[in-house]
C-alpha cells in the first residue's frame, strides 16, 4: 500500500540509505497504482527528506532538494487523485526545503501558490515566510511582515518569530536594529523576550565589536528577569577571550559558575584559547585541568586551538606534546591537527619532525590534503631550498593530489625572490595548461620579480594580461615599495625605470612615489636629480610634503652641503610646512657631524618650543653629538637630567653614555651603569660590549676585558671581524701573547678574516728578528709561519 510504502521509505531516509535513484522509483510505483498516496504518509516522506543530507555518496545526499524534484514531478505529471492535494504542512515543508537548499525565492512563490488556495495560513507557515525572506536578504520585509502582516494573516507572532528576524539583522550587521526589535517585543501585549533572543543580540553586538553595549543588554536582560544561560555567558566569555581582557573573561566566568549555570567545554575552550594565545600558558593549563576535574572531555576543537596558539608562539615542541598524548586521551588527531603542528615545524625550520610527521599521516589514517602539501613547500621555500620544495611539488600527483593555485604562487614567489625568473615563468605557463587559474598574487609575484631584475617589457606584457582577464592591475603602492627596494639597494636606475613603466601603463604616480625616487638619488647623492624629481611632482600639481623636505635635506647633509641643507628647512618652514621629528633629528644630526654644536643646540631649543615630539631616537643624536664634539660632561649632565624625569632610554643611549663617563675617568660610575642596565630592563649588544672591552683594554685591565668577552659569547653576540680584529692588535701590542693566540684561533676564514693591518703587526712582531720571535710557539699552529717570514 501506499502509506507502508512511504513509511518504510521514511525510515531508510532516517537511516540514510534511501538513495535518489530509489526515491524516484518509488515516485514511478505508487504513481501507477490507482490508490491514492495519503497527505499525511506524503508530508512525512518530504519532512525527513528535508532533515536528510547524509554524507555518504550511495545515500540520499542533498534530501531538500530530492524532496523539491518529488513534488514539482508529482505535479508536472499531473497526478490527479493519485496523490492527494498539497496540505498547509506541505507548503511549509516545501518552503522550508527551498531556504534549505538556498532558494528563497522558490519559497516565496510556494507561499504565493498556498494563497491561491483555500487553505489558511498559521504561524508556523507565516514564520517560514519570514525565514524565506530573511535568507533572501529582505530583512526589511521580514520585519515589516513581522510587526504589520502577521496579524492580516490571521497569525500572532511568537518568540520564533522575532528570534528568526532578529538572528538576520545581527548576521547582517545590523544589531542596533535588532536591539530596537527586541524593545518592539518588549513593549507588546503578545510575547515577551526570551533567552534566545537576548543571547542573539548579544553576540550580534559583540561581533560589531560593540563591547559596551552588549555588557548593557546582558545587565538589562538580568534586570527583566530573564536567566542567562550557557550560551550567554559562553559568547561574551568568547568575545572577551577574543579581544584579549582575560581578567573580566576570568569573572564572567566565576559568576556563571556562582549562579549555577554549568560552563560547558565551549567555554573552556574559548577560555583556554584567550589565555593561551596571549601566551599565557599557566593559566591555559589551569584551565584544561579545571575543565576535565569537573567532568567535561576537551574535545578535538579544544586540543587543535591549544595547539595552534603553542605553535604561533613557536612552541612546536609543547604543541608535539599534545598531538601525541591526543590518542591516548580518546581523541584521534584530524587533518586539522596534522596541519597546525606542521605549520609550526614548518615556520621554525624543524624540518625533519616535519616531514617525520608528513610521512606518519597515511600509517594513521590521514590523507593528505592541498593545505598539506602547500605548508610543506612553502616551508622549504621561504628558506630558499628550491630543491626540496620542487620534490615535493613533483610527488603531489602520485598522492592523489593536484596543486591548486596557492601551491603555484609558492613556488613561483619563491623563484622569483630567488631570481629564477625563466623557472618562474615556466612555472607560469604550466599552471594556465593545466587548467589552474593564475589569481592577482601570481601576477603581482611575477610583476615584481621583472621588474626587479630588469625585464619591463615582460611586466609590460603581464600587466596587460591581468587586466584583461579582469584582474586589477598593481596599484601606485605596490609599484612603490618595489622603487623602495631598488633604492635601498642602490639600483636607482632601475627604480627610475619603474617609475617610467608605471606613468607608460596609465598609474598615477602619488607623492609618496615621487617621495621614494628622491630618496634613491639623495642616498648616491645625486641631489640635482632629486631636485628634477621634485619639480617633476611640482608640475604635475603634487605638493611636497614633509617627507619630501626630509628626505632633500637629509641628503644635503650627506654631502655635506650643510648650509643647502639648513636653507631648505627654512624654507620648509616659510611654505607652512611643519618639519615632523625625523626632519629635526636629519638637522640636528648634521649640525652635530659638521662640529656646529652651538648651532645643533639652538635648533634642538626651537624644536621643544615648536611642540615637535622629540624622541629617543632625538636624545641620541644630542647625546651622541655632544660626545664627538667633546662635551662630554655636557652629555652626562643631560642624561641625568632626562632621567630623572623618567625618560626611556635605550640600549644606544646607554652605550653612549657609558662611554663618556670611561673618556672622563669615570670608570666606577661607566661600571654601574652597566650593572643596572638589567634593572633598566635593556639587555646589552655588540656595542655595548665592544665600548666596555675596548675602555677596559685602554686601561688595561685585560682579564676584566676577557670576562666581558666571555659573558658577550655567553649571551649570543657576535663580535664581528672587524672587532675581534681589533682585540687581536691591542693585546699583541700590550704583550699579551697568549691572550691574543686564544682570539686568534676564532679566525675562521669565512666569517672571521685576519685585516691587513692584524696581518703587518704579526709580521712585525713574530718574523725575523722581531719582538717576539722567541713567544711565536704561543700563537696557534696556523701562525707559525710568521717566524719563517723576512719583514722589512
Amino acid at each position: 500500500s501506499p502509506h507502508a510504502a512511504f513509511t518504510a521509505a521514511t525510515e531508510r531516509v532516517r537511516a540514510g540509505t534511501l538513495s535518489p535513484e530509489d526515491a524516484h522509483h518509488l515516485f514511478d510505483q505508487l504513481l501507477q497504482q490507482s490508490t491514492p498516496v495519503p497527505e499525511q504518509a506524503l508530508n512525512g516522506f518530504l519532512a525527513a527528506l528535508t532533515r536528510a543530507r547524509a554524507p555518504d555518496t550511495e545515500v540520499c545526499r542533498d534530501g531538500p532538494s530530492l524532496a523539491l524534484t518529488l513534488f514539482n514531478r508529482v505535479w508536472r505529471e499531473e497526478a490527479g487523485r493519485r496523490v492527494a492535494l498539497p496540505t498547509v504542512r506541505t507548503y511549509n515543508i516545501l518552503m522550508n526545503c527551498c531556504c534549505r537548499v538556498r532558494r528563497p525565492d522558490l519559497g516565496l512563490a510556494y507561499f504565493g501558490r498556498l494563497l491561491r488556495t483555500s487553505l489558511k495560513t498559521n504561524e508556523v507557515v507565516a514564520n517560514t515566510v519570514l525565514m524565506c525572506l530573511c535568507c533572501a536578504k529582505r530583512t526589511d520585509e521580514a520585519v515589516n511582515v513581522l510587526l504589520h502582516r502577521m496579524s492580516v494573516l490571521g497569525c500572532v507572532p511568537d518568540e520564533f518569530s522575532y528570534n528568526i528576524v532578529l538572528k538576520s539583522l545581527c548576521k547582517e550587521g545590523r544589531s542596533q536594529q535588532a536591539l530596537n526589535l527586541l524593545h518592539v517585543m518588549a513593549k507588546g501585549d503578545g510575547c515577551s523576550p526570551d533567552v534566545v533572543a537576548y543571547n542573539t543580540v548579544i553576540y550580534g553586538f559583540f561581533k560589531e565589536g560593540e563591547v559596551g553595549k552588549a555588557c548593557n543588554l546582558f545587565h538589562e536582560m538580568m534586570r527583566q528577569g530573564v536567566v542567562p544561560d550557557v550560551v550567554t555567558y559562553s559568547s561574551i566569555i568568547d568575545a572577551l577571550c577574543k579581544a584579549g581582557a582575560m581578567d573580566k573573561a576570568e569573572l564572567f566566568l566565576r559568576q556563571m559558575v556562582d549562579n549555577s549555570v554549568q560552563p560547558d567545554t565551549v567555554t573552556y575552550t574559548s577560555m583556554i584559547h584567550g589565555y593561551s594565545t596571549l601566551g599565557r600558558w599557566k593559566e591555559a593549563t589551569k584551565m584544561l585541568r579545571e575543565m576535565t576535574s569537573r567532568g567535561l572531555i576537551p574535545n578535538i576543537v579544544t586540543w587543535n586551538s591549544f595547539m595552534a596558539s603553542l605553535c604561533k608562539h613557536g612552541k612546536s615542541k609543547e604543541a608535539a606534546e599534545i598531538f601525541f598524548s591526543m590518542a591516548a586521551r580518546g581523541h584521534k588527531p584530524d587533518i586539522v591537527s596534522y596541519t597546525t603542528l606542521l605549520h609550526g615545524y614548518a615556520n621554525e625550520g624543524s624540518f625533519a619532525d616535519m616531514m617525520k610527521l608528513f610521512n606518519s599521516m597515511v600509517g594513521n589514517g590521514i590523507v593528505a590534503n592541498c593545505q598539506v602539501f602547500n605548508i610543506l613547500i612553502d616551508a622549504y621555500a621561504q628558506r630558499g631550498m628550491m630543491d626540496e620544495a620542487m620534490l615535493i611539488f613533483t610527488e603531489m600527483p602520485g598522492q592523489g593530489v593536484n596543486p591548486n593555485v596557492v601551491t603555484y604562487s609558492i613556488v613561483i614567489a619563491s623563484l622569483c625572490r630567488m631570481g629564477r625568473l625563466a623557472d618562474a615563468m615556466n612555472k607560469f605557463s604550466e599552471m594556465i595548461g593545466t587548467g589552474v587559474q593564475p589569481n592577482i598574487v601570481v601576477y603581482h609575484s611575477l610583476v615584481q620579480g621583472l621588474c626587479t631584475h630588469g625585464d619591463l617589457v615582460k611586466a609590460k606584457v603581464l600587466i596587460s594580461e591581468m587586466m584583461n582577464k579582469g584582474i586589477a592591475r598593481p596599484n601606485i603602492a605596490f609599484f612603490s615599495s618595489i622603487m623602495g627596494s631598488l633604492c635601498n639597494e642602490g639600483r636607482i636606475m632601475n627604480a627610475h625605470d619603474i617609475f617610467d613603466l608605471v606613468t607608460d601603463i596609465g598609474v598615477k604616480p602619488d607623492v609618496i612615489t615621487f617621495n621614494m625616487l628622491m630618496v634613491g638619488y639623495c642616498l648616491v647623492g645625486e641631489m640635482e636629480k632629486a631636485f628634477k624629481v621634485l619639480d617633476a611632482m611640482v608640475s604635475v600639481g603634487i605638493e611636497p610634503d614633509v617627507v619630501t623636505y626630509s628626505s632633500l635635506i637629509s641628503g644635503y647633509c650627506k654631502t655635506g652641503r650643510l648650509d643647502d641643507g639648513v636653507t631648505l628647512f627654512r624654507e620648509m618652514l616659510h611654505k607652512r610646512i611643519k618639519p615632523d621629528t625625523v626632519s629635526y633629528n636629519t638637522i640636528l644630526d648634521g649640525l652635530f657631524n659638521a662640529g656646529r654644536t652651538a648651532a645643533a643646540k639652538k635648533m634642538f631649543h626651537e624644536m621643544i618650543e615648536s611642540g615637535v615630539m622629540v624622541s629617543i631616537s632625538t636624545y641620541n643624536i644630542i647625546l651622541g653629538g655632544l660626545c664627538r664634539n667633546n662635551c662630554m660632561d655636557e652629555a652626562i649632565v643631560l642624561f641625568r637630567k632626562l632621567r630623572a624625569v623618567n625618560v626611556k632610554f635605550n640600549i644606544t643611549t646607554l652605550n653612549t653614555i657609558i662611554n663618556a663617563l670611561y673618556n672622563v675617568q669615570r670608570r666606577e660610575e661607566a661600571h654601574d651603569l652597566f650593572a643596572a642596565l638589567p634593572a633598566s630592563r635593556l639587555v646589552p649588544n655588540a656595542s655595548t660590549y665592544r665600548v666596555m672591552i675596548d675602555n677596559l683594554l685602554k686601561e688595561g685591565a685585560v682579564e676584566e676585558a676577557d670576562s666581558m668577552f666571555s659573558s658577550m659569547e655567553k649571551s649570543g653576540c657576535a663580535p664581528s671581524s672587524h672587532f675581534l680584529n681589533y682585540i687581536i692588535r691591542m693585546l699583541l701590542e700590550k704583550g699579551e701573547i697568549v691572550k691574543a693566540g686564544k682570539y686568534m684561533s676564532k679566525v675562521d676564514g669565512k666569517i672571521i678574516l685576519l685585516e691587513a693591518s692584524t696581518t703587518s703587526l704579526l709580521m712585525s712582531l713574530f718574523s725575523r728578528g722581531g719582538k717576539y720571535q722567541e713567544h711565536i710557539l704561543l700563537l696557534p699552529a696556523k701562525y707559525h709561519f710568521f717566524s719563517g717570514v723576512n719583514h722589512s
